[in-house]
């Protein structure tokens, strides 16, 4: 088995798919960049039993085998060479000699057969979507998902497709993010929910490729085929819980606000608030929006002032900082708008402008008590 490979182009793959390898496997195989040649086509594949991701690369060969590589020494091998073709040649002494201009590597490798085979989905489900599309509902909600091992449901992101368009959820019970799309369309309706892991890895891919992402799934497992590689995953088990009902339908309240202005002053008065608690106090009034933070500990306090457009009566609500930071930092738009009912109910925060034509973020953020 021998074949002949860009440096660079082998490298940018490695590196996409070592974001799969973790760092302390129990199955030592799973250490390994599993090989697969197919006269000029090699097939590269990354598992860690849940999620499996492999690309397929262009090489100069007419041989076919399978072997696996120890991941982090080809990477940190490939790392080090300037744009060359290396030439991989596998040995009788179970080594592979990988030739350079400069030098011979020789790396033991293991059987390829030992590598654990990727999960063929039954009849599953299939749907498209535009990459730039999921890159961006992903990027939008992910970072709401829990980190909870208790509750596994909330620590991935809820898929739901329809025939009337698809909705992607995340929540940790403290804030929720709910993006929909009414411009892209499911053949039925699905609902799954997947770990954040393989959408980090999707996110990463897909944010700088203007192609068409295949999905698949089943009740256990999603696959997604885009460009030259796939990626499976398996999904987590459970059942989402109904996020519509947590969402109050009547919100008499409504702030409108420049979103930078708005972020910059949480930021800076945060730095003043309980290092445990993180929490702020919006106090409106008329068309002015008061933010102050106390920490009684340490007799630290800020507050500003900011104009704001407000109907509604006359309030106070305290929030935590870090959820209402994170939100407007998710979000693009020049103006948002905060909706409230009661200082005990949650505020729905969402954008003004810029966004697409069928595309919605609604941000849910659960207040904290006020101790006057």
């Amino acid at each position: 088995m021998k074949f002949i490979v860009s440096s660079t182009y082998l490298l940018k793959q490695l590196q996409v798919l070592g974001g799969v390898i973790n760092s302390s496997n129990t199955l030592p195989i799973l250490d390994n960049f599993l090989f697969e040649l197919n006269d000029s086509k090699l097939t590269v594949s990354a598992s860690d039993l849940e999620t499996t991701m492999s690309s397929t690369l262009d090489v100069e060969s007419d041989a076919d085998g399978s072997i696996a590589l120890p991941a982090r020494l080809l990477l940190d091998t490939l790392k080090t060479f300037p744009e060359q073709p290396l030439t991989f040649v596998v040995e009788d002494n179970n080594t592979v000699e990988i030739s350079s201009n400069h030098g011979k590597y020789a790396l033991a490798y293991a059987d390829g057969n030992e590598f654990p085979k990727t999960v063929e989905l039954d009849n599953p489900s299939t749907t498209t979507i535009a990459g730039e599309i999921l890159a961006t509902a992903i990027s939008k909600t992910i970072f709401a998902a829990g980190n909870d091992d208790l509750r596994p449901v909330m620590s991935g992101v809820f898929f739901q497709f329809s025939t009337e368009g698809l909705t992607f959820v995340a929540t940790d019970a403290h804030k929720l993010v709910k993006y929909t799309r009414e411009d892209v369309h499911a053949d039925q309706v699905a609902e799954f929910i997947m770990p954040k892991k393989p959408l980090n890895l999707l996110k990463g891919i897909l944010a700088a490729t203007d192609e068409n992402v295949g999905i698949e799934y089943n009740d256990s497992n999603a696959k997604f085929t885009f460009e030259n590689s796939i990626l499976v995953c398996r999904l987590i088990d459970g059942k989402y819980p109904n996020y519509e009902a947590v969402i109050p339908k009547e919100n008499p309240n409504k702030l409108t606000i420049d979103r930078t202005q708005f972020l910059n002053s949480v930021r800076r008065v945060s730095i003043f608030s309980n290092k445990t608690t993180h929490q702020i106090r919006l106090k409106i009034a008329g068309a002015e929006l008061n933010i102050s933070a106390e920490d009684i500990d340490y007799s630290n306090k800020a507050e500003e002032r900011l104009t704001c457009d407000y109907q509604g009566d006359d309030m106070q609500i305290g929030f935590n900082s870090r959820f209402l930071t994170e939100m407007l930092n998710n979000l693009s738009s020049d103006n948002v708008q905060l909706e409230m009912s009661l200082p005990n109910r949650a505020g729905i925060l969402t954008p003004i402008d810029g966004l697409d034509d069928g595309e919605q973020v609604t941000m849910l953020v659960m207040p904290v008590m006020l101790n006057n």
